[in-house]
């Protein structure tokens, strides 16, 4: 009765976790062999015969017979008076086959092979969904708000899987209530000890092209590829699509009638601002292209460092930074070109690294990542918008635009 019973509980455990036959009779085995490793010393000489689904277990021990008083391992031998109390007719040589009660196993014996079934079952269940959601990085997901803390959100998805939704993962318009649902992708998986920790997000640019493909039926089909696409998360986007069709506008059929198919991408990402681009292998063309709506007048581009140097008109400059320079940010990451922006007609203008002697270095860093070069185009601006566009404190601003009129006063 109680390999019985013990044998119904492992059934129990196939049933909830799913576990194959096969293998929970390897599990099981491997259970059983550790705890009689650790009652005897060895299993080498044990025999384990499982049938989980009739409740079957049967341990026997192999033993050779030796003379009375000769044991020198009472594991791998017997002496012949007891081993002819289980048989009358055996001899000193031969081996004995006697099994083992789980009863005899003593009660701590018990335990310890129950708590090691337990982490059995659960380390290969960890390692199913390991294995599940590592196949599913970058894929479309959908699941339950559980758990709302201060730094990420816990998802249950249908089949009572755990996912975290990390807080910088989430968009900053983003605000769930337990049991919303949540859709976003499966950045990651890793196991941390036994146990697999799934990543998802909002904010990764394969959230918006998978969005794309399930909004916009060319692009699921194939007809419209993405060929890269770049995010502020719910502030702005730029994608650019193509396709090898030339009766397709893959502009038009991702943007819809007055922005009907991209609608419902633009809402689902908190009114994320989604400019769609032609992608064209003329470089040119495309750096052009990702800078709209500004109106660019000439180009130079220095392909060795991945520099381009862009001329516009001065009333143009605003357009091509953007608002807290997104758009070239973004334009940037599209081309993977650093652009420096210039104005038509300025030659009077210096370029602010012309001032590395008074400012520093990482200060003009900054004034270039939004597309402030050159000392008027600081200068044109006032200094609560440069603080605002840039990461700068409001004294540096100030030094920094102090410094740049003193050479223009000269």
């Amino acid at each position: 009765m109680e390999n019985l019973a013990l044998i119904e509980s492992f059934s129990d455990f196939k049933d909830e976790k799913l576990i194959d036959r096969v293998t929970l009779m390897v599990i099981l085995e491997d259970v059983f062999r550790s705890t009689l490793r650790r009652k005897f010393g060895d299993d080498e000489n044990f025999d384990i015969i499982i049938n989980p689904d009739k409740g079957d277990l049967e341990i026997w021990r192999n033993r050779v017979v030796v003379k009375d008083n000769e044991v020198e391992d009472p594991n791998q031998e017997i002496e012949l008076t007891e081993a002819r109390k289980i048989e009358p007719d055996f001899e000193v040589g031969e081996d004995v086959s006697e099994e083992v009660k789980l009863i005899d196993l003593g009660r701590r014996s018990v335990q310890y092979l129950r708590q090691s079934l337990v982490a059995k079952i659960f380390e290969h269940d960890s390692n199913n969904i390991f294995k599940q959601y590592k196949d599913r990085e970058g894929d479309l997901y959908t699941a339950e708000v559980h758990h709302i803390r201060s730094r990420e959100i816990i998802l249950l998805d249908d089949d009572g899987n755990e996912l975290i939704l990390p807080k910088d993962r989430q968009i900053p318009s983003d605000f769930f209530r337990k049991g919303d649902n949540v859709r976003g992708v499966i950045e990651s998986v890793e196991l941390r000890g036994n146990k697999p920790r799934i990543i998802f997000s909002r904010t990764a640019p394969g959230f918006l092209e998978k969005l794309f493909e399930q909004e916009i039926p060319e692009v699921f089909d194939g007809l419209i590829t993405i060929k890269k696409a770049v995010r502020i998360p719910g502030e702005k986007a730029k994608v650019a699509v193509d396709s090898y069709d030339d009766r397709i506008d893959p502009v038009g059929a991702c943007v819809g009638m007055k922005g009907s198919r991209i609608h419902s991408i633009v809402r689902e990402l908190g009114n994320e601002n989604i400019d769609v681009i032609n992608y064209t292998n003329n470089l040119q063309l495309f750096i052009t292209r990702a800078l709209s709506p500004a109106k660019i007048n000439s180009l130079k581009i220095n392909e060795e460092n991945k520099t381009v140097e862009v001329t516009l008109n001065p009333e143009e400059v605003s357009k091509a930074i953007g608002k807290g320079g997104s758009n070239i940010r973004l334009a940037g990451k599209l081309t993977g070109y650093e652009i420096d922006v210039y104005r038509e007609g300025m030659e009077e203008d210096v370029e602010l690294r012309e001032f590395s002697d008074e400012i520093d270095s990482w200060v003009i860093d900054e004034f270039k990542k939004v597309g402030l070069d050159t000392a008027k185009s600081v200068l044109e601006l006032e200094a609560e918008d440069l603080v605002k566009r840039t990461d700068l404190e409001e004294e540096t601003v100030k030094d920094v635009i102090r410094i740049l009129k003193e050479e223009f006063e000269e």
